[in-house]
């Protein structure tokens, strides 16, 4: 038994020790192939999901997206690897793809003992469930007893036996390894109850044999602060991947879209502004980009509310509201340090 856990733990920590040595120049290597390879969904609506032929939307594609656009000022220059929740982790860690970006909650377990880092939160999110309404349900509460449809390898399972647990309730695990096969699971009556974020939730019932049939329940049982990762020991990648997500914000607040960047970086006097768009100071330089490098973003991708919007929020099919999406300035969560 001693000589399996160490082989174990020497298998780990060489995954981690190749991921380490790879991450020592992220961008360079990037520059070199020239493009980003970006694990990501293969099939979450409004968040990463590849059309018949092989194009692919979403909020976090599009933040591979952006990356691309600071880097090469061009959005093609990106291969999107898709992953299943199980394999994500270690195809970064072996240096499969250079981030992750599919809904992936940022937890201590995942920072402190993967060799990863999550640079900024992206979309805040909480684990909730659907029914189907003849079951009469209208409350997570009424689930004792319930069979319930999840996937493996996520922190979905170990929130669902938390909240179960802390309220006196028995049910029953039906689980999965992937994501299409849980929802699959569901719809065609296998359990009583599907559980995953809530963002999810509302992308899968896109998906249902009949959607109006099937109702989200209102508790969110957890915090699901989804995020990029990258591997650890890469600083300077790691700052590329956190700016990107903070000049997206920056632009949206102040109010510089893709329709009016150019006359924005034209004609404004304003030294914010001027900082963002590259006109005024060397930022770019501190990443390793160019000083227009949040310009090309803006230009090419647009800001965080303008990509928000016609993925997941009022312009796309899943119509969710910002809520702790939107700005600290109009009562969310999301909020951008200066430029400066």
């Amino acid at each position: 038994m001693k000589r399996i856990v160490a082989a174990l733990a020497f298998g780990l920590g060489a995954t981690l020790l190749a991921g380490a040595a790879q991450a020592q120049g992220t961008l360079n290597s990037i520059k070199q192939k020239g493009y980003i390879s970006c694990g990501s969904n293969p099939g979450l609506a409004g968040f990463g999901v590849p059309d018949a032929q092989g194009r692919w939307t979403g909020l976090d594609v599009d933040f591979c997206r952006a990356l691309s656009a600071a880097i090469f000022n061009d959005v093609t220059k990106v291969r999107f690897i898709p992953l299943s929740a199980k394999d994500r982790f270690t195809a970064l860690q072996s240096g499969e793809v250079d981030l992750l970006s599919r809904n992936t909650t940022w937890s201590m377990s995942r920072d402190t003992t993967l060799g990863l880092d999550f640079p900024a939160v992206n979309f805040y999110d909480g684990q909730g469930f659907m029914v189907k309404k003849k079951l009469g349900v209208t409350s997570a509460k009424q689930l004792d007893g319930a069979s319930v449809c999840t996937q493996q390898g996520t922190t979905t399972e170990l929130n669902l036996a938390d909240y179960f647990r802390a309220n006196k309730m028995k049910y029953e695990v039906v689980a999965f390894a992937s994501a299409d096969e849980t929802f699959k699971a569901y719809d065609s009556g296998r359990c009583d109850a599907f559980t995953t974020d809530a963002s999810g939730l509302y992308a899968e019932r896109l998906r249902a044999s009949a959607p109006d049939d099937n109702i989200v329940l209102p508790e969110i049982i957890s915090k699901e602060p989804l995020a990029p990762a990258v591997r650890q020991g890469d600083a300077q990648w790691a700052d590329i991947v956190r700016w990107t997500h903070y000049a997206m914000l920056n632009a949206e607040e102040a109010g510089i879209t893709q329709a009016n960047v150019d006359q924005m970086a034209k004609s404004t006097d304003n030294p914010d502004i001027k900082r963002i768009l590259g006109t005024e100071g060397k930022y770019g330089a501190d990443l390793g980009l160019t000083s227009d490098w949040a310009y090309r973003i803006i230009k090419l991708v647009g800001n965080y509310g303008e990509v928000f919007e016609r993925n997941v929020g009022q312009g796309s099919p899943l119509k969710i509201q910002r809520g702790l999406n939107a700005l600290w300035s109009k009562g969310g969560l999301q909020y951008g340090p200066p430029i400066r």
